[in-house]
């Protein structure tokens, strides 16, 4: 699989993933904090939800060669390591340490792949 073809793959799959995350925890009772906490939640939800478009946008743009497609793809692959880094406190907090090395191995592998889409100066 080329290079394109993956940070697409990664990107688009993980901003399916977010949306349909949030949408079982939603189907399932899962958000206690629609109740405890509404705006906060809310704001977060948000946050994540334009965060999961503009991934799949970006790896989309990437993926299809689009002349905005690597630009989205930088913005959006920010907005995801914003969220891989502040994620996992909660999982922290609820001692679901297994969550806590999910993210922190999405986040390496992110990283990984933010790195191999610069632009390299060759001579």
């Amino acid at each position: 699989m080329g290079l394109k073809r993956a940070v697409s793959a990664y990107s688009m799959v993980i901003g399916v993933s977010m949306i349909g995350m949030w949408i079982f925890f939603y189907l399932i009772g899962g958000i206690p904090e629609l109740e405890t906490e509404p705006i906060r939640i809310s704001m977060h939800i948000i946050a994540e939800g334009l965060t999961a478009i503009l991934l799949i946008l970006g790896g989309y743009g990437v993926l299809t060669g689009k002349g905005w497609g690597e630009k989205m793809y930088f913005l959006s692959m920010g907005m995801l390591i914003y969220t891989l880094i502040q994620s996992p406190g909660y999982f922290m907090e609820t001692q679901e340490y297994g969550l806590v090395i999910m993210f922190g191995v999405m986040l390496l592998v992110a990283m990984g792949m933010i790195l191999k889409m610069l632009p390299s100066k060759r001579a």
